[in-house]
C-alpha cells in the first residue's frame, strides 16, 4: 500500500511540472494539485500507519511475554499445591510453664489455663497471653490436653476441655492420698472460623508443673470443610 500511495505522489508531481506547458488547462491543474494532496496525506497516513504497526508488534512480544511469566507463576503454585496438598498448615503444641515450679490455682471461677511455653505455634491460632485456641480455618480439628495434680495431701485437681464455653471432656483427681497422678483426655471436634478451644480450670481447683512439663495442651488441623 505504501508503494502505491509512493507511486501516486511521484506521478502527481510529473503532471504538475508539465502544466505550466498548457495555459489553457488550469481547471486540469488544480484538479492535479488537489490530488498531489491527497495523495501526500495518505502517505502520511501510511507512514503513521507503520508506525502503529510496530508498535502493535512491540506489545505482541510483551503480552507473550507476560503470558510465559504468569504460566510459569502458575506451575510454581501448582508444584506448592503438591507439596502442601492445597491445605492450610494449623499446629500449636505449648505446656504451662515458662519457668519454676508450683501450683497454678485455685481460682474462685472456672479459668482458661495459660499456657505459656510455646512449643509451637504454626498458624498462629493459639495465644500464649490467653490460652485460647481460635480457629482460623473451618475445618475437623484435634485437641489433646495432660493434667497433673496438686502436690497437697489430698488432691483436687479438675481440668475440662471447653469450646466456646461448652464443656466438651475433662481430667480430674479429687480423690486419695498420693500426690503424683497425671491424665490426659483428647477429642475430634468441626470449628467454625472464630471457634474458641481452651483448657478451663475448674473454680477451687489447682494443679502442680515444673520443667518437666506435666500440663500440656496441643491440637492441628485434621482437614478442611
Amino acid at each position: 500500500m505504501k508503494g502505491t500511495v509512493v507511486f501516486l505522489f511521484s506521478l502527481c508531481c510529473c503532471l504538475s511540472g508539465t502544466q505550466g506547458l498548457v495555459d489553457n488547462q488550469d481547471h486540469k491543474t488544480c484538479c492535479l494539485s488537489d490530488t498531489c494532496s491527497l495523495v501526500k496525506e495518505l502517505l502520511s497516513i501510511g507512514e503513521k500507519l507503520g508506525t502503529m504497526g510496530e508498535k502493535m508488534g512491540t506489545m505482541g512480544d510483551n503480552l507473550r511475554l507476560m503470558e510465559t511469566r504468569l504460566q510459569t507463576s502458575e506451575k510454581e503454585v501448582e508444584e506448592l499445591k503438591k507439596i502442601t496438598g492445597g491445605q492450610p498448615k494449623v499446629a500449636f503444641s505449648a505446656s504451662l510453664l515458662e519457668s519454676g515450679s508450683g501450683n497454678t490455682g485455685p481460682f474462685t471461677t472456672n479459668t482458661p489455663l495459660q499456657y505459656k511455653n510455646v512449643f509451637t505455634n504454626t498458624g498462629s491460632s493459639y495465644n500464649s497471653a490467653t490460652g485460647i485456641f481460635t480457629a482460623t480455618v473451618k475445618g475437623m480439628y484435634y485437641f489433646r490436653f495432660t493434667m497433673m495434680n496438686n502436690l497437697n495431701s489430698t488432691p483436687n485437681s479438675v481440668v475440662c476441655l471447653t469450646k466456646n464455653g461448652q464443656r466438651l471432656v475433662s481430667v480430674w483427681d479429687t480423690a486419695g492420698t498420693d500426690a503424683n497422678d497425671s491424665g490426659s483426655n483428647a477429642v475430634v471436634i468441626p470449628l467454625e472460623v472464630g471457634d474458641n478451644v481452651y483448657v478451663e480450670l475448674q473454680a477451687n481447683r489447682l494443679l502442680y508443673d515444673d520443667s518437666m512439663n506435666y500440663n500440656t495442651f496441643s491440637g492441628f488441623l485434621l482437614f478442611t470443610m
